[in-house]
């Protein structure tokens, strides 16, 4: 559903801080979703920041969370796609 995503394990970027992980969002094209929320509000600080898909669903199982992602494909790739918003919050407000 998802082409060309990678997971922070895939990269060697595991046990990476979440500036490396920025980084590597920013220089390789990828969005950063991620249940942390210092990405959202750094976000806000950065200038042309990576774009930050965060996920609000509190405690959940990874099961929860590709549902989630499944069933918001239509709105992730629209918000990719555009250059207004950095910031997508999915799940509860």
């Amino acid at each position: 559903m998802y082409p060309g995503s990678e997971h922070v394990h895939n990269v060697h970027l595991g046990s990476s801080n979440d500036g490396a992980i920025w980084d590597y969002a920013k220089q390789h094209g990828f969005a950063i979703v991620s249940k942390d929320s210092d990405f959202a509000e750094r976000s806000v600080l950065e200038h042309d920041p990576p774009k930050i898909i965060w996920i609000r669903l509190g405690n959940c199982s990874t099961a929860d969370v590709e549902h989630l992602l499944r069933s918001a494909h239509a709105t992730i790739r629209t918000f990719i796609e555009e250059n207004e918003e950095t910031c997508l919050l999915l799940g509860r407000a």
